[in-house]
């Protein structure tokens, strides 16, 4: 059997994106250096700056900043599924797999707003003092708390959304654990 879920089995959705107006600026400031430095030494071969650097690390600075981070941050996504047995994210593409958790494994589930410069250092994913934290923007998310001790947090936009769901799973599978 595959490990895809199927629609209708998908009980909460949701994908966030980089899309902070001040980070699409940053990155293209430094992408745009990267590019003029690339067309002005190597296709013009007019050296770069007061101390030039060497054509290849010129390729490279083109490559790593110019092309590299740029499509990292087009691609990079936070994916939250609620299905009717588990809880799962990724951060794509760093995680190309599912972090599965299924609802017996989660003890608490909570929607907090939170500080992500106080608390986890920014977003991406971090850790922190309660743990690890995968999120892209805004100060709210949930709280996961597993049976095993350790908890961490996944930011959303729809926070309250997601807790309800998570909590009425929780409730459902729970019921169910204990018997008719």
């Amino acid at each position: 059997m595959s490990g895809r879920t199927s629609d209708e089995d998908i009980r909460f959705s949701e994908e966030q994106r980089f899309r902070q107006f001040w980070i699409l600026i940053i990155l293209s400031f430094i992408a745009a250096i990267a590019w003029y430095a690339f067309i002005q030494q190597i296709l013009m071969g007019e050296p770069f700056g007061d101390h030039p650097v060497t054509d290849i690390v010129v390729l490279i600075v083109l490559a790593i900043f110019g092309m590299l981070i740029p499509l990292l941050f087009l691609l990079l996504r936070l994916e939250i599924q609620v299905t009717r047995n588990s809880l799962r994210f990724r951060m794509y593409p760093f995680h190309l797999t599912w972090r599965i958790f299924p609802f017996g494994s989660i003890a608490d589930v909570e929607a907090v707003r939170y500080r992500p410069l106080l608390d986890y250092g920014g977003w991406g994913i971090r850790i922190g003092r309660k743990g690890w934290a995968y999120n892209v923007s805004g100060d709210e998310g949930v709280q996961i708390t597993l049976k095993s001790g350790r908890s961490f947090l996944l930011g959303s936009g729809r926070a309250e959304e997601l807790a309800g769901v998570l909590q009425s799973q929780l409730h459902r599978t729970g019921s169910q654990a204990e018997g008719p």
